[in-house]
């Protein structure tokens, strides 16, 4: 399995992937996963990809070669959408040749990709492509895409980013993501790859691949966990069966009614199941005839 997010902001764009494809007790596979489409001064193009290896491989090669029949290639492609049709177009084509065959050995054609950049004379882009060759686009709406192993990761983007947001600050918020899937899922390893574009520069100038020696790394790891416990113990507990007079930190007063769905034994077991204590006032009302 994998992790990659890449966000687009006003500033430019920010990608971030780990390298890791199999783990296991005896087996963890390195292979990376962000690969730059190149010409200076004219085009900066990202592509990252999940899922099936093989796959993502082919598609990444022939990507690099495909002619279309109207002559159109990423190299040529007048714009990002352009080129995203392009990329869209080699998924199908991969599909087509390699999909029947791996159905016979129980293989579903899964990948997944994100692809953005900028071409001269337009804004950066960025789009996530699916296994049907289909893609969507990130709008001002939605400034981030994932894929792979993401549900770790994205409640910090959530919370922090939007398209105002620096780009150093966006990095640090997705190396955060990445700390929290790393921490969570061991599909997800080192060493990453992180790629921050700055808007019209149509070059790659910021790029560093992170191991587990890389020092700014190791203090976001450090840092953000102690913060979040710091924070963590900063909140007061709840208080329970609060006077009705209560304000602060109540989560339930003497006055509730709240009651769990409960199933009684059956009455050959011999067991006496009433509820004991305050919650004894639902079971009370109803022998009485009151509503709740």
């Amino acid at each position: 399995m994998t992790y990659c997010v890449a966000m687009r902001l006003d500033a430019g764009l920010v990608f971030l992937s780990d390298s890791r494809t199999n783990a296991g007790v005896d087996h963890i596979g390195t292979f990376r996963k962000m690969t730059v489409f190149e010409t200076p001064g004219d085009r900066m193009m990202v592509l990252m990809t999940a899922g099936n290896l093989s796959i993502s491989q082919s598609v990444r090669q022939i990507v690099a070669e495909h002619v279309t029949s109207n002559g159109k290639s990423i190299w040529n492609a007048a714009t990002m959408y352009e080129a995203a049709q392009i990329v869209g177009e080699v998924i199908r084509l991969v599909r087509e040749r390699d999909a029947d065959s791996l159905e016979q050995f129980g293989i579903d054609f899964n990948v997944s990709m994100i692809f953005g950049g900028q071409i001269k004379g337009e804004r950066c882009r960025l789009f996530q492509m699916y296994s049907a060759g289909n893609f969507i686009e990130s709008h001002d709406e939605n400034t981030y895409f994932q894929i792979g192993e993401s549900k770790y990761g994205k409640p910090i983007i959530d919370r922090v980013v939007t398209l105002a947001t620096p780009l150093d600050e966006a990095a640090k918020c997705a190396l955060i993501s990445m700390d929290s899937t790393l921490r969570s899922n061991i599909s997800v390893g080192l060493p990453l790859d992180l790629l921050i574009y700055e808007s019209n520069t149509l070059a790659v100038t910021r790029f560093v691949t992170i191991d587990e020696g890389n020092q700014y790394f190791q203090m976001i790891r450090q840092t953000w966990g102690k913060q979040l416990k710091a924070v963590f113990e900063s909140i007061n507990d709840p208080v329970w069966n609060a006077a009705p007079d209560a304000h602060s930190n109540v989560l339930s007063s003497v006055s509730s009614k709240s009651q769990p769905v409960r199933i009684a034994p059956p009455p050959t077991f011999g067991i006496d199941a009433t509820p004991p204590g305050p919650l004894q006032t639902l079971a009370q009302d109803d022998a009485n005839g009151k509503q709740h």
